[in-house]
């Protein structure tokens, strides 16, 4: 499998103005994805590796599955629907891989046995009317992570955060033992992702650098955010 490595977590939320003034009120510098009076997408930036995304999924999500698979293929619109009728939290992640195109990527994991949806190519226009261009492809399993490209242009910005934040270092994953062997597949190993036997895959809770207290969970819309753990077993602040 092509190197990966975490690139954005998920996180479900039903108000996206009021999840992005409330991680705004938590100390998180957040951008909207794309124009702010049509945004569905907004994001926690960090200076680099991975980031959050809050996401506020159509609340009619099930009335899209066939037109989303026809555009992404098998698995795509469960996907969707899946963000859609779970509680506010995390609810997804993505793995960014090293090439500009998914293709090889995605031959080897349907060659490793993994079904796969299509690749999908994507434009966003930004809220200063640039484009960013990606591609991303959804595994037919709707709770094993999702590929994307890098952005083109680059992103993660320069950017500074009230709270001290600088980095998220961790992504605690709750994994089936059924998903475990594509699971590693297709995170390749990258020591972000911090696993633990569950009944259900999906994300835990993650860690952010420089955070010196738990936020308050009344802000997070179901996300567990907590400090870093440092190397020696402290968590910043503790």
């Amino acid at each position: 499998m092509t190197a990966t490595r975490c690139s954005h977590v998920l996180l479900a939320v039903r108000d996206l103005r009021q999840a992005v003034r409330d991680y705004r009120r938590l100390g998180f510098t957040v951008d909207y994805a794309t124009a702010e009076r049509t945004a569905r997408h907004a994001h926690v930036w960090f200076p680099s590796g991975p980031i959050i995304e809050l996401l506020c999924p159509p609340r009619r999500a099930a009335l899209y599955t066939w037109p989303i698979e026809l555009l992404a293929g098998r698995g795509a619109g469960r996907r969707m629907v899946r963000w859609a009728r779970e509680a506010e939290g995390f609810c997804d992640v993505a793995v960014v891989v090293d090439t500009p195109d998914l293709t090889g990527p995605l031959a080897r994991l349907r060659a490793a046995g993994i079904p796969t949806g299509r690749r999908v190519r994507w434009t966003r226009t930004r809220p200063d009317g640039a484009k960013t261009r990606f591609q991303f492809a959804y595994p037919r399993h709707n709770r094993l992570p999702f590929l994307v490209t890098p952005y083109d242009p680059p992103q993660h910005p320069e950017v500074t955060h009230p709270n001290g934040a600088f980095a998220l270092t961790a992504v605690h994953m709750g994994v089936r033992d059924e998903d475990r062997a594509a699971f590693d597949l297709i995170t390749a190993g990258d020591p972000t992702f911090r696993v633990e036997p569950a009944p259900a895959t999906a994300v835990l809770a993650v860690e952010i650098a420089g955070l010196r207290a738990d936020p308050d969970p009344a802000l997070t819309h179901g996300a567990l955010v907590r400090p870093a753990v440092l190397p020696h077993g402290r968590r910043e602040g503790g």
